[in-house]
């Protein structure tokens, strides 16, 4: 059976530029969409954080505040709810065998900013997939998490690499705003990476050979779709 790996924050607050502690996490429709088009096409999926710790969906994401709508909300929570044994007792990220599974899928909310995009074990771990050509997937804020692989020379993993991310526009407009405590298209462009900006909310992927992006929630199902795509594997998913 087709693997994939889950890499989820774990983190449930971030700093901001003033200082003061922001509530965040996962973002709901990021997680759930993507998971359920892979348990639709027959794929198991691991979960895996930092420390193994149950990770907090962003309560902006399942209201109004995030821009969903009652019904989508009622949706993704209840889908969070049909996988929260998944949930309640992920894998530890320094423990995860990467050559075990097919691909590596990284949803977004603002948490990977605050763990994520610094954790030593997910960057040899990236590294190390990337070296084998291990198909790896990023959606929204997950591409910060790009940002912890680094070569044994120290170079940037993914420096030169085609990706999209959520955009400085997207957190201009519907984000932290200047509240944010850094930027993370402007962070991995400064660390090499060619990232790729579309139209603020459309729907857009983007593939460079064995990497997959998603530019933010819209494109959930999308880079999902994607991956299974590039694994061979026949679509059978909506986000209905």
């Amino acid at each position: 059976m087709t693997k994939i790996l889950m890499i989820v924050t774990g983190a449930d607050s971030l700093t901001l530029a003033d200082g003061t502690d922001h509530p965040t996490g996962f973002w709901a429709e990021e997680l759930a969409a993507s998971h359920k088009v892979f348990r639709d096409a027959g794929v198991e999926v691991d979960i895996a954080t930092p420390g193994g710790v149950a990770p907090t969906v962003d309560a902006i994401s399942l209201d109004f505040r995030g821009g969903v709508s009652d019904a989508d909300a009622a949706t993704f929570r209840d889908y969070l709810a049909s996988i929260s044994a998944d949930l309640a007792k992920p894998l530890a990220i320094a423990e995860v065998d990467a050559s075990a599974y097919d691909a590596i899928y990284i949803p977004g909310g603002h948490g990977p900013m605050a763990d994520l995009a610094t954790d030593t074990d997910l960057g040899r771990l990236l590294t190390d997939a990337d070296g084998r050509g291990q198909l790896i997937a990023a959606l929204c804020h997950g591409p910060a998490a790009l940002l912890a692989a680094r070569r044994p020379d120290g170079a940037f993993t993914f420096a030169g690499r085609r990706l999209v991310v959520f955009t400085d526009e997207e957190e201009r407009q519907g984000g932290l705003g200047d509240a944010t405590p850094w930027w993370v298209e402007t962070a991995l462009r400064e660390h090499g990476a060619t990232v790729e900006v579309a139209t603020p909310w459309s729907n857009t992927v983007v593939v460079d050979g064995n990497l997959v992006t998603g530019q933010n929630p819209q494109s959930s199902v999308a880079t999902a779709q994607r991956v299974l795509e590039k694994l061979g594997i026949p679509t059978v998913s909506s986000q209905e």
